[in-house]
């Protein structure tokens, strides 16, 4: 069986225990990652009964990355909810509950503590600040370490379809000096949601004390000329053709499921 980005992630951390960097990644992934989560009853509207057993460590939800490992675990057929990592740690933050990946069926086999639960969901919670005014000077991002432009390539490379593309500068202001993340032609709505992907890139890079603002820009803006001659660019894929949302739950990001 070939193993997943999330075994990766975790076998870097594990080989690696003092590494704040590799830690970090490994729960980036987890939140970025689709988990199938183990469900005790068919799912009812959206409200869903995860399958919770406890340990002298506390209460864990069951979840894999894969879904032949759910049912390889299983050993039959079970009902199931595919979430992304970020929405299965909101869910059971406030329970005071931990996620059981991938149990006994993987080399990324790993209880996450309710704590770690919680600190993921508020680390997830935070983002960088947007920018009201436009700087006064911009220029050629400097000085940025490599592991946090390939977060920010890794992070907009699963952005489909929320711009047309970033660029990143160096940006000075009348009192201060940083870096700004632009955005081109951002989607309707999709503002809040690439300023929080551009906070997660910068927290889990591990950059202490990173500042990188977040602004947003039409194509047609004479700005917009003006952050292509220095700036360095990243694409956002195209989006595939949307699949309407399933029954299953979860799939309608409007309609997140609750816990029953």
């Amino acid at each position: 069986m070939t193993d997943t980005p999330l075994d990766r992630a975790h076998a870097a951390m594990q080989a690696a225990p003092d590494d704040d960097s590799a830690r970090l990644a490994f729960y980036e992934r987890l939140a970025d990652n689709e988990l199938f989560v183990m469900l005790d009853t068919e799912a009812e509207g959206d409200r869903i009964a995860p399958s919770v057993f406890d340990t002298g460590e506390g209460r864990f939800v069951l979840a894999f990355d894969r879904e032949d490992r759910l049912a390889k675990f299983a050993g039959r057929i079970v009902p199931y909810a595919a979430l992304s990592g970020r929405l299965v740690a909101g869910l059971l933050a406030p329970q005071g509950l931990g996620i059981a990946l991938n149990p006994d069926v993987a080399p990324s086999s790993f209880l996450v503590p309710p704590e770690a639960v919680k600190w993921l969901v508020d680390t997830l919670s935070e983002a960088p600040a947007v920018v009201e005014a436009r700087p006064r000077e911009i220029m050629a991002p400097r000085g940025l370490p490599e592991r946090l432009l390939r977060a920010l390539d890794a992070k907009l490379a699963s952005a489909a379809g929320m711009a047309r593309m970033a660029y990143l500068v160096g940006a000075r202001y009348d009192k201060t000096t940083s870096h700004m993340l632009a955005f081109i032609d951002p989607a309707p709505g999709a503002e809040p949601a690439l300023a929080r992907a551009t906070g997660e890139a910068l927290t889990f890079s591990g950059i202490e004390a990173g500042v990188l603002d977040v602004g947003f820009f039409t194509l047609s803006d004479p700005f917009a000329a003006r952050l292509a001659r220095v700036g360095l660019r990243f694409d956002l894929p195209v989006p595939e053709d949307a699949v309407p949302p399933g029954a299953n739950p979860g799939m309608n990001p409007d309609r997140p499921p609750r816990l029953r």
